[in-house]
């Protein structure tokens, strides 16, 4: 299905400023928490930050608990970070989030004028499929249009399956241009049909300046029967030496070929990679190291 998308034009893109943005995710729902349903949300943002050239920094998983989940979009709202919300946006008893979200803000709730239209329209493809007449004043559309409260000030994130839109804002303003340079949270479904492509939307509108021209890449060696205190002060230097670069030491006890071991590795821009593993090896031979394969990941 195939939805018009608001009536609204982003601002032009803020330049890139000197603090790198860290980017985050909130999912919501005692459902995941429980188990009875996995969470498919942080592979597929993961994959949708490095498909830019981006990585995720941290996620944070809360139960259905407007205390918790309040607590949690204050911190991500202070940060100033890119996080992305998902879940209990809906107008059901155990969906908290719109309202969780103006608590944090210091906010009223209000219909969204652009949220009401499209839900509005939503409604009457509804009633067209199910071959009844749109009532605009049912109970049961009255109440759906509970989805379009949001925080005052919001903007909304259009939903391309059924037009039922998410929203964002930020402590600093609610603009797509104080957004783009600020940060903010972002609110999209639990349902991933939906939360994906609502995802994707943001950054490509939004933060298309801090796309990475060339990816990361990581370089790494396995360090056979090695002690992570041991290697903590070279991973120390490199990250000193290097600016840019990510040292990173990935531990294990019980591998079938490997047995006890370390794969011990820098990731960053190729050209910082390419400057950073080859003091890496030298201090691993300076101390001896009984080293195996060497792996390169893009």
């Amino acid at each position: 299905m195939t939805s018009t998308a608001p009536s609204q034009t982003p601002a032009a893109r803020p330049s890139p400023d000197s603090t790198p943005r860290r980017f985050g995710l909130v999912i919501v729902g005692d459902e995941i928490l429980s188990g009875k349903r996995a969470d498919k949300h942080m592979p597929h943002v993961i994959e949708l930050l490095k498909a830019r050239g981006l990585q995720l920094d941290y996620a944070e998983y809360v139960g259905d608990s407007p205390d918790r989940i309040t607590a949690t979009l204050k911190r991500a709202f202070e940060s100033g970070d890119v996080v992305f919300s998902t879940g209990g946006i809906g107008a059901t008893p155990d969906d908290h989030t719109r309202q969780c979200a103006a608590r944090a803000l210091g906010r009223e709730l209000a219909l969204h004028p652009q949220a009401e239209v499209l839900i509005r329209q939503r409604m009457q493809d509804l009633a067209k499929e199910q071959g009844t007449v749109y009532q605009p004043v049912h109970p049961d559309n009255i109440h759906r249009l509970n989805m379009g409260m949001f925080p005052v000030g919001a903007s909304i994130i259009p939903n391309p399956y059924n037009k039922i839109p998410g929203f964002f804002c930020s402590l600093q303003g609610d603009t797509p241009a104080s957004v783009g340079a600020h940060g903010g949270v972002y609110f999209v479904p639990g349902f991933p049909v939906m939360a994906w492509p609502m995802m994707a939307w943001v950054l490509d509108t939004f933060y298309a300046h801090l796309f990475q021209t060339a990816a990361w890449i990581e370089q790494s060696v396995i360090v056979m029967g090695a002690m992570e205190a041991a290697l903590t002060p070279l991973m120390q230097a490199l990250e000193h030496d290097f600016a840019g670069i990510k040292v990173f030491s990935l531990p294990s006890v019980d591998h079938p070929q490997y047995g006890r071991h370390i794969e011990l590795g820098v990731k960053g821009a190729p050209d910082q990679v390419a400057q950073a593993y080859p003091a890496l090896l030298q201090g691993l031979q300076q101390m001896k190291a009984t080293l195996g394969p060497e792996l390169v990941r893009s």
